[in-house]
Order: structure tokens, then C-alpha cells, then sequence
């Protein structure tokens, strides 16, 4: 009578018993597996939600200020020298029927500030003075931090507006009717400061001084260095196209025009994009199922000994010979080849014969044979 054996399992029961134990013998480990676990999953978290939070808080500020502003700025001139805007740039923009409001600035290269005329003139600190027009908050969407803006008054007199990044390098907090700041070779008061403007970021490093002012106090000579556009949102892509020949129609190719909320939209695909490279990393090369099976069929593929006429898996000589077994012997005349016949031999047949058997049979090449065998 035959008795049929069965392979023994593990009870529900036994197995809880034999992974209890193993938790119980190796505590160090249990500790450090669940150590790295959480910290892994913490590290995941704190990054994914960090990238959330700052792209929804992007998303949020582009919906506040808005994706329709468009600005204009002059290029350079075919010779490579800079080019400039015409003066009726403004009006002629304000024409175009999507376009809700225009606001335009301009640079005063020769006007450096300082905060006293104490300072050497080598260090400025890189602020720009921006002549604009009294309408410029509005167009670019800025806000206040302290103060009041330029108002039809103050726009023809020496006041001045900081924005955020020069206000804290000069070291003002908040404006005030006896604040005073060394501008151009003359005393000027700091009637208000800036919030940072996202949407024109070039405000935060600049001075802003009305335009009949700059011409009267700084020799401001009236070029526009920047036309700011607040168009209709259904036809932003319309009045872009037409922007560079409205502003400037002799040279529209001295005119760049952009969209500066493009500039964020792309901050927030970058996160987007780190986000899911962190998370989904893609096929790690040389880990898919083509890989392996290239590997595996690289390996089974037979190839040739020529010096024996006998077939080996491929690696097998080349292991052999880095273990010093791999060395390659010289045909000897009598070895047949596959499909060829044998050559002549003037020892005759029994000559070949004899030679093959001697190069087989030598007790060096069965021991090589033997010893790569065993090393498979």
C-alpha cells in the first residue's frame, strides 16, 4: 500500500507564531525597517505637499492679478544698436479695441541713487530710476506697502515712489513726509513705497518718479523704455499679435513684446513636472522585462569554439579565461570544421587521424574542459 505524501503548510496560527518570534529575536532590525519606512514616507509627504501648496498659491496669485497683461519694450535695431519707442506709443496702443488700459515707464540712465550724499557715487547698488505715468499701479496690478502714489500734484515735483527690493536696500521701512533720499545730484522725498509686483518685476528694483518731473528735474528726454497693456482676456492672443506694429509701424521688429504671467505659468509646470519625475521616476534602464530577456537569451546564445569545433554558452571560455583557464589553442591541421572537408595532409589519413586524437586526448585539455565545467 502506497502512502501519498503531502507537503506540510503552516496554520494561520503557526505562522502569526513564527513572524512573532521573529520580531522578538531581532528587535534592532524591527526598529531601524520601521524607521526607514516613516522617514520615507514622511520625506515623500513634506515634499509633495510643499510643491502643492506653493503651486496652488501661484495658481491663486494668477488669478488675482490676472493673465491679460502684456508689455512692450524696444528691441534692437538691425545694426545691433537699441532701439527706441515712439513717443505717441501710448495713444496709439490705447486705439486698439480689446485694449482696457495703458501705462508706460521710462528709464533715467544718468539718475543714480543714494540714500544720503554721503555716499561714494561706486556704490549705487544697481537701482534704476524709472520716470512712469500717475496710471501705472492699475495697469501692472501693484499695490502700496506704505504712503500714497504719484497723483496729478506730486507727479511734477520731486516725490518718489520705492519699490520693495530698493526701499530695503536703502534701508526705509515706511514713507513719510520728512523722508529723503539723495536721487540725480538733488534731495527728493519718498512719498510711498511698493508692494513686490509679480506681474513686473523690474518695479521692485527702481525708483518711480512722475514723467513731468524726471524731464524737469532728472533731463529725463521722454523715450519709453516699457508700454504696459491690460487687454481683454478672451483677446490677449489677438492684441499680442498686433501690439509690435501698433507701437511701433515703420520697425515692428525692433518692438519685443511678452506676456510676463507666462513667466509664472511656467514656474508652476516646472513643479508640477519635478513632482512627478519624484514620484513616478519612470524604467530604471537595464530593470524592464525586455532587459531581462535580452540578458537571458544573451547568455543561452552558443557561440563557436573555433579552436576545438566544440559550442559553448557565451561567458563560459571568457570566465575560464579570467580565472587563467581560458587559454586559446592552435588548430592543428587535422581538425574538422563544419561544412568543410578535411584538408590534405602529406602524413595521410592515418596522420590526421592520429593528430586530432592527440590534441583531444591530451590530459591538459581534459583538465581545462573539466575545470570550466565545474566553474559553470
Amino acid at each position: 500500500m502506497t502512502t501519498t505524501l503531502r507537503p506540510g503548510r503552516l496554520r494561520p496560527r503557526d505562522v502569526l507564531r513564527v513572524g512573532g518570534h521573529g520580531l522578538r529575536a531581532r528587535p534592532v532590525r524591527v526598529v531601524l525597517s520601521a524607521l526607514g519606512i516613516a522617514i520615507g514616507i514622511a520625506a515623500m509627504v513634506a515634499v509633495v505637499g510643499i510643491s502643492t501648496s506653493s503651486r496652488a498659491e501661484l495658481n491663486r496669485l494668477l488669478d488675482a492679478l490676472g493673465t491679460n497683461l502684456l508689455t512692450a519694450a524696444p528691441g534692437t535695431t538691425l545694426f545691433g544698436e537699441q532701439a527706441t519707442l515712439p513717443d505717441d506709443a501710448v495713444a496709439m496702443v490705447g486705439r486698439i479695441g480689446p485694449v482696457e488700459s495703458v501705462s508706460a515707464t521710462g528709464k533715467i540712465a544718468d539718475a543714480k541713487v543714494y540714500r544720503s550724499d554721503k555716499i561714494p557715487p561706486a556704490q549705487s547698488g544697481g537701482i534704476a530710476t524709472l520716470a512712469a505715468r500717475t496710471d501705472l499701479p492699475e495697469v501692472v496690478g501693484a499695490t502700496l506697502a506704505s504712503g500714497t502714489w504719484l497723483n496729478t500734484a506730486t507727479a511734477q515735483y520731486p516725490a518718489v515712489v520705492l519699490g520693495a527690493k530698493a526701499a530695503e536696500h536703502l534701508g526705509i521701512g515706511a514713507a513719510g513726509p520728512d523722508l529723503q533720499i539723495w536721487l540725480g545730484g538733488r534731495w527728493v522725498t519718498v512719498v510711498g513705497t511698493l508692494q513686490p509686483v509679480p506681474l513686473a518685476p523690474e518695479l521692485d528694483q527702481a525708483v518711480l518718479i512722475g514723467w513731468q518731473a524726471g524731464r524737469r528735474y532728472l533731463g529725463f528726454d521722454g523715450d519709453i523704455t516699457t508700454v504696459y497693456t491690460r487687454t481683454d482676456p478672451d483677446a490677449v492672443k489677438a492684441v499680442r499679435e498686433l501690439l509690435a506694429r501698433t507701437v511701433n509701424p515703420a520697425q515692428p521688429n525692433e518692438v519685443e513684446v511678452s506676456r510676463p504671467s507666462d513667466a509664472l505659468a511656467a514656474q508652476a509646470a516646472a513643479d508640477v513636472t519635478f513632482t512627478g519625475l519624484l514620484l513616478d521616476p519612470g524604467p530604471v534602464p537595464g530593470r524592464g522585462p525586455a532587459a531581462v530577456g535580452a540578458r537571458r537569451r544573451l547568455r543561452s546564445a552558443p557561440r563557436q569554439r573555433r579552436d576545438r569545433g566544440v559550442c559553448q554558452p557565451a561567458g563560459l571560455a571568457d570566465r575560464g579565461a579570467r580565472l587563467g583557464h581560458g587559454r586559446r589553442h592552435r588548430r592543428h591541421p587535422g581538425h574538422r570544421r563544419a561544412g568543410r572537408p578535411v584538408p590534405s595532409d602529406p602524413r595521410g589519413a592515418a596522420g590526421s587521424h592520429r593528430g586530432t586524437g592527440d590534441h583531444l586526448s591530451r590530459p591538459a585539455d581534459r583538465g581545462h574542459r573539466l575545470v570550466t565545467v565545474i566553474l559553470q
